[in-house]
């Protein structure tokens, strides 16, 4: 069954529904928003609250982005909420749509070592914004798009985020550097 059909399942009031999209996103979610928040108990309510507005807007899904992105863009929003409750900040970055993406491409990153070790630390010196978008299309296999979505900024502002992180993390990696 696919995420679509559950969606259209939860939206009609089927809990078994939503037990199993929760079990198909939740662990790549999870890991998302305590990227996001930097707190495993924060970030399991964020999630929790997600999944709840998920339960009560399944009804609405008019299938305009995958059923991915949208779980994960209320994710996002939720964490952006629980930021600006707790701290008062805002969050801004100024976007450069002008960078071309001209990096190596993802596989090449990751391939430049096998030490999963490094490659953990390397990916922690990078911006909460780039680990945000590499998890998004690195890990959970979104496109540029559908991170620009999910993140609530231009495609360009993702490919500037990826294309910075691609250079620091084979940076970081091949010379054995931190960024």
């Amino acid at each position: 069954m696919t995420d679509v059909d559950l969606v259209a399942r939860i939206g009609r009031g089927d809990r078994i529904a939503m037990k199993e999209l929760y079990e198909r996103h939740q662990a790549g979610l999870y890991h998302f928003v305590r990227m996001k928040l930097g707190d495993a108990f924060e970030a399991s309510d964020v999630m929790q609250d997600a999944f709840m507005e998920v339960w009560r807007r399944a009804d609405r899904f008019k299938g305009q982005s995958s059923v991915k992105t949208w779980i994960y863009g209320i994710a996002r929003n939720k964490a952006v909420d629980r930021i600006r409750r707790s701290t008062r900040m805002t969050l801004r970055e100024t976007p450069d749509d002008t960078v071309p993406d001209e990096t190596p491409s993802a596989l090449a990153v990751i391939e430049a070592t096998s030490d999963a070790v490094r490659l953990r630390a390397c990916l922690e010196k990078l911006t909460a914004a780039q680990k945000s978008v590499v998890r998004l299309t690195f890990f959970e296999d979104l496109t540029y798009p559908e991170a620009a979505e999910v993140e609530g900024v231009p495609v360009g502002t993702v490919k500037t985020r990826i294309h910075h992180a691609k250079k620091l993390l084979m940076h970081c990696l091949t010379k054995g550097e931190t960024p």
